[in-house]
């Protein structure tokens, strides 16, 4: 197992300090503030371990209201708002220092059978086609890509990504709003379908805001950019396993107002669509210093 992969299980394993009540850590990896993935995935963790055994989370609505602060523990307090005989609801509250970094309501559910559709997966090169992430990383390296972006991808994470096309990553010009990137986990994940649903919540959040600067010629690393996550929404559909490769498809039909809106579908690779993303988030230009 990877120091990546092994990090991210240890982060997803919340500390129970009382009823309804979860303490969970961020890893010391230097960032001033913590990913958003993470804590959507550790609200996840903590309204699962609230639902009973036979009901599985069907989809998430999530707010970020203050950046987290990685160097102390984030507690999670959840709200068992209703139990039906299908449905039950949980809100989640991170808090830090007093006050919610984070809020977040879950609907969970009986499996049961009904209609059945789902939009195809579009045609992209197979994973295995692809750069691999060590290759791609020593190409950002002797690119000119800004020093944020070789930091970033200079770490081990627990996501091993493969995006289509590379162009975004490596140069700065303006781009259709789309982009195709394979990812999987970066090593084993035990066989719990709640777990990889928090691993998938966790990865969601690592490339979707990205697309809405593609038209741009910006990134979520541009020293000239304010980018933050807003909000975030995700619905499971299907089974699926995260430590195999996902197709996350991305594209941004709106930006304004200084929000651009990013909108995802996760597929396996026969196309089955497991997933579906939206997320709002802050692209704001930094002011000219005179």
């Amino acid at each position: 197992m990877t120091d990546g992969i092994q990090t991210l299980l240890d982060i997803l394993d919340l500390e129970t300090l009382e009823h309804n009540l979860f303490r969970g850590r961020s890893p010391q990896s230097g960032w001033q503030r913590v990913f958003g993935g993470q804590v959507i995935g550790q609200a996840l963790v903590a309204a699962t371990r609230t639902a009973p055994l036979d009901r599985h989370a069907h989809s998430l609505h999530g707010y970020f209201l203050r950046p987290g602060d990685p160097t102390v523990p984030i507690i999670y307090e959840v709200d068992r708002i209703r139990d039906g005989s299908s449905f039950l609801t949980r809100n989640v509250i991170a808090v830090q220092h007093g006050e919610a970094i984070f809020t977040m309501s879950a609907s969970f559910q009986k499996e049961e059978g009904g209609f059945e559709h789902q939009r195809p997966m579009p045609d992209v090169p197979a994973p295995e086609d692809l750069m691999s992430e060590a290759e791609f990383k020593e190409l950002v390296m002797k690119s000119q890509a800004p020093d944020a972006v070789k930091a970033y991808w200079s770490r081990e994470r627990p996501i091993e990504f493969r995006p289509v096309d590379l162009d975004h990553y490596v140069a700065r010009r303006a781009l259709p709003p789309r982009q195709d990137v394979w990812f999987r986990a970066n090593g084993p994940i035990p066989a719990i379908s709640a777990l990889h649903k928090c691993a998938l919540a966790y990865a969601s959040d690592m490339t979707l805001l990205d697309t809405a600067l593609f038209p741009h010629g910006r990134s979520v690393f541009s020293v000239d950019m304010q980018v933050a996550s807003l909000d975030h929404a995700m619905w499971f559909h299907r089974p699926f396993d995260a430590t195999n490769w996902l197709l996350y498809t991305q594209t941004s039909p709106s930006a304004s107002s200084a929000r651009g809106l990013s909108l995802g579908a996760i597929y396996t690779r026969d196309g089955t669509l497991v997933a579906s993303v939206a997320q709002e988030g802050l692209i704001r230009p930094r002011p000219r210093k005179e």
